[in-house]
């Protein structure tokens, strides 16, 4: 075995036994990321809520983390911050249904060593959270096209305005009626 496939697979294994924190408010999403990282040896903590999520950070101290960026209670952002301020050498990564380079930024600045957009299946997440610092993940099979992207930013306007479609429509700086039609419309793939 050359030099190189020993570092990768000492990399691939460092995670055996390591706490692994989970923090998202989709119950039933939560549980099945939990038994699938379970399963490639993570001892997994879940978290529903920003406050939980801190208080569990602070008595587990894991080594690894994952966050959902819109929780009910609060921003993952905090729960972030929190985690690296407890362990920074903890390797965090940010997850969420609503990706922008604005929150991706703040998400490193805060301590998030990686960033993905979801559905991030488990094999993603594992990658990211035992790539080495520096490393590039490598591109994603399926991403989403220019129109799921567009949509998926209009849906997340709509949701911030709270459904108001003259205040999106105005943020967005289109025609009420435009929007009402991509509104009605099914996502794109």
């Amino acid at each position: 075995m050359t030099q190189a496939q020993q570092l990768m697979e000492t990399q691939e294994n460092a995670h055996q036994g390591a706490n692994l924190l989970i923090v998202d408010d989709d119950q039933p999403w939560l549980n099945r990321l939990g038994r699938a990282m379970e399963s490639r040896g993570y001892v997994v903590h879940g978290a529903g809520s920003v406050s939980e999520g801190i208080k569990l950070g602070k008595s587990v101290k894991p080594a690894y983390a994952v966050v959902d960026m819109r929780l009910e209670d609060g921003n993952g952002l905090d729960v972030v911050e929190n985690l690296r301020a407890e362990n920074p050498d903890a390797r965090i990564i940010m997850l969420t249904g609503y990706g922008n380079i604005a929150t991706a930024v703040e998400a490193v600045k805060r301590g998030a060593v990686d960033y993905l957009a979801k559905p991030a299946d488990a094999d993603e997440i594992h990658a990211a959270l035992v790539a080495s610092d520096g490393e590039r993940a490598s591109p994603p099979e399926n991403p989403m096209s220019a129109d799921r992207v567009r949509w998926e930013h209009i849906q997340r306007v709509y949701e911030l305005c709270d459904r108001n479609v003259s205040e999106t429509a105005r943020r967005l700086n289109m025609h009420r009626r435009t929007l009402q039609r991509i509104l009605a419309k099914r996502a794109p793939r």
